[in-house]
């Protein structure tokens, strides 16, 4: 039973990656928990932000999913976003109230140092 679970959680955290919304959806939809995590403390959320899924990211925001939930690392789903340059879903973040300040380093520091203020601007 317990490799079975495991086994679904890696299956789970990969759909996050590859942005399966409309496999991952119906298994937090029937009770599991959209703030799963990986071993490395990266959500479901964090996974499909790093990938470059904005539809994803928003049907986990639509459940739940907390915008400025950090990793292991300290690191923010929207730092991760600004850095990969993932734009559209930097936009998706900030309109569900993720914080531009949190974490380490945070989304407005990784906007400066790639020159990118479009995305977050200076405080």
């Amino acid at each position: 039973m317990q490799r079975r679970a495991i086994a679904l959680a890696q299956q789970m955290m990969d759909m996050a990656r590859r942005g399966d919304t409309e496999k991952l959806m119906p298994l937090l939809d029937a009770g599991i928990p959209v703030e799963m995590a990986d071993t490395s403390g990266n959500s479901l959320l964090m996974l499909a932000a790093y990938n470059g899924h904005p539809g994803t990211v928003r049907a986990l925001i639509e459940r739940g999913a907390d915008v400025n939930r950090l990793n292991d690392r300290g690191q923010s789903p929207l730092a991760g976003v600004v850095f990969k340059g993932e734009d559209e879903v930097v936009q998706v973040l900030l309109e569900a109230g993720a914080d531009p300040d949190a974490g380490t380093p945070t989304a407005r520091a990784t906007a400066q140092m790639f020159e990118r203020p479009d995305l977050i601007p200076p405080a």
